[in-house]
């Protein structure tokens, strides 16, 4: 599928292409949508988020539906729909989380570094965003950075440490 010529003028690389094949070739030809998550979770690796030229091109690729793809991009809280910063911080405000002061730590994260929710720092450094359960609730509140490391009981030093260790962080 790779030569196809729609794909051309898409925003995807032919890396990007033999990528999604190799995921493909995991299913059976009539199953190829099941593929999405992973193409979806490989332009983001590649361009640090899947914009909407983007899922029309997986789209394409997959024989889908353009609004099938968005749907899943729209339904997970790992795929950014715009750029982000370096760090992006989910905060639970699940009810769980909520009884145990997610909103309060949600709130505080984003007091610290001085953005609204959803918001990024002007450095880029930093984007602030809530989040849906993260199968953590006994740990509550919970933080997920970058969709990969959970923190859990983060209290407000706790956040601070956080940041303040990430701020430290060198390329």
């Amino acid at each position: 599928m790779s030569s196809d010529t729609t794909l051309h003028s898409t925003p995807l690389s032919a890396a990007t292409i033999a990528r999604f094949d190799r995921e493909l070739a995991k299913y059976p030809d009539d199953q190829k949508q099941s593929a999405v998550m992973a193409c979806l979770a490989i332009v983001q690796q590649e361009q640090g988020f899947v914009s909407a030229d983007s899922e029309r091109a997986i789209a394409a690729h997959l024989d889908m539906a353009p609004m099938a793809v968005h749907e899943v991009s729209t339904f997970y809280n790992m795929y950014n729909l715009q750029p982000v910063g370096k760090y992006k911080i989910n905060v639970c405000t699940n009810l769980p989380c909520q009884l145990r002061h997610g909103q309060g730590a949600l709130e505080y994260v984003c007091k610290k570094l001085g953005v609204d929710v959803g918001g990024t720092t002007s450095d880029g450094m930093f984007t602030v965003q809530p989040g849906e359960c993260m199968g953590a609730c006994a740990d509550a509140p919970v933080l997920l950075v970058n969709d990969r490391n959970m923190c859990s009981y983060m209290s407000h030093d706790k956040i601070d440490q956080l940041i303040d260790g990430l701020r430290a962080v060198k390329e």
